[in-house]
């Protein structure tokens, strides 16, 4: 079983799903925006951001998946999004379940100096709601509460990537698969 998911794991297609439910979330993101009129707020942007990261990570390895050091450097950005998203989606559920002037968040994004995506793609990126507004439900579920399971799932699908990554080549080669 292992072996099969490694050998997936150097296929481009395995890669392009990646990206493809990442970019699916991020136009489910425009939709809901632009279509639902839901006002995103900052953490809204930055798990925006996050998904981004998971999209550049399944392009990146989709590149040249036959390549380890391309597909370990996609597995951690993939890893990295994926926990800060997770992280973003907590705190942004914890704001709305348990309002208080000390839970806040920022109205206006921060984005780094040499990133300043909210100016560049203001249409994606720019904060306009306010984070304590719950302004949908999906089976009772915040759209924030619906992300912890969303990368909680980007993270179990990584854990089990990684595995095949490290147990599932050593049946492939007498090396043990490290000759790649």
């Amino acid at each position: 079983m292992l072996n099969a998911l490694y050998r997936a794991s150097t296929r481009r297609t395995s890669w392009l799903m990646l990206a493809l439910s990442a970019l699916f979330l991020e136009l489910a993101a425009l939709y809901f925006q632009y279509q639902k009129d839901l006002q995103p707020c900052v953490l809204c942007v930055y798990e925006r951001t996050a998904v981004m990261g998971l999209m550049l990570s399944g392009t990146l390895a989709a590149i040249a998946p036959g390549i380890a050091l391309v597909r370990m450097l996609a597995m951690l950005l993939w890893g990295g999004s994926a926990l800060w998203g997770l992280q973003l989606a907590i705190r942004h559920t914890g704001i709305q379940l348990f309002p208080s002037p000390s839970n806040t968040c920022d109205f206006a994004a921060n984005y780094p100096a040499w990133a300043k995506l909210d100016e560049w793609v203001p249409w994606l990126f720019q904060p306009t709601g306010f984070c304590e507004d719950i302004q949908w439900r999906f089976l009772g579920f915040t759209m924030p509460q619906t992300m912890i399971g969303i990368y909680a799932i980007y993270l179990l699908v990584l854990v089990i990537v990684i595995s095949a990554w490290l147990f599932g080549r050593s049946a492939l080669s007498p090396s043990g698969g490290r000759g790649e």
